[in-house]
C-alpha cells in the first residue's frame, strides 16, 4: 500500500532541501522524525509536516498504524523561482534568484497487510431549490422574533435612565 503527500512552494532552496531529505529516506518514519527534530536545518521543519501528513493520510484512509510505515521514496522538484534585484555600483542591478522546492513523499508498509481499499466518504444527497427556500424562511421567522424581544429592552433601558444637568464635567459652581 502507498501513501501520498506533497508539499509545494517551499522557500528554501531544493539543493539545501535534498541536503536533509537524504538523511530520512529509506527509514521508518518515527526514526526520520526522531533524527529531523534534532536536526539544526531549517528544511527540517517542513520536511518533518510533510511526513505527519503523509502518516495521517494513511491512518485516515486506509487505517494504517505508524509503527508499520516507511519512507519508500521522497523527492525534491524545483519549484517556482521569485526573481528579484539588488542595486550595485555604477547604477547597474544584480539579479537574485529566491527559489523554492516542491516537497513528493510516498509511505510504504513494512509487513503488507494486504488489499486496503480507501474509506468511503458519505455524501449526503443534494438540497433541492424548494427545501432550500423552505429552511431559509423557517430560520428568518426565528430570527425575526428573537430580534424583536432585543429591540423592546433596548427601549426599556433607554428610558430608565435619568441624567442630572448638575452632573456635567464642564460646569462648576
Amino acid at each position: 500500500m502507498e501513501v501520498k503527500a506533497k508539499a509545494k512552494d517551499i522557500r528554501i532552496s531544493p539543493r539545501k532541501v535534498r541536503l536533509v531529505v537524504d538523511l530520512v529516506r529509506g527509514k521508518r518514519v518515527d526514526q526520520a522524525l526522531d533524527q529531523l527534530r534534532f536536526l539544526p536545518k531549517k528544511a527540517s521543519h517542513p520536511v518533518a509536516k510533510v511526513i505527519d501528513s503523509a502518516i495521517a493520510n494513511a491512518f485516515n484512509n486506509y487505517d494504517l498504524k505508524k509503527d508499520n510505515l516507511y519512507i519508500r521514496e521522497i523527492r525534491v522538484d524545483e519549484g517556482r523561482t521569485l526573481r528579484r534585484w539588488t542595486p550595485r555600483a555604477y547604477g547597474r542591478a544584480t539579479p537574485i534568484r529566491k527559489r523554492t522546492s516542491h516537497i513528493v513523499l510516498t509511505l510504504g508498509e513494512i509487513v503488507d497487510s494486504g488489499e486496503v481499499a480507501p474509506k468511503k466518504q458519505e455524501i449526503e444527497s443534494p438540497v433541492s431549490l424548494e427545501q432550500m427556500t423552505q429552511q431559509e424562511g423557517a430560520s428568518s421567522q426565528k430570527k425575526q422574533g428573537a430580534s424583536s424581544g432585543k429591540s423592546d429592552k433596548k427601549k426599556e433601558d433607554k428610558g430608565s435612565e435619568v441624567k442630572n444637568e448638575g452632573d456635567k464635567p464642564g460646569k462648576k459652581e
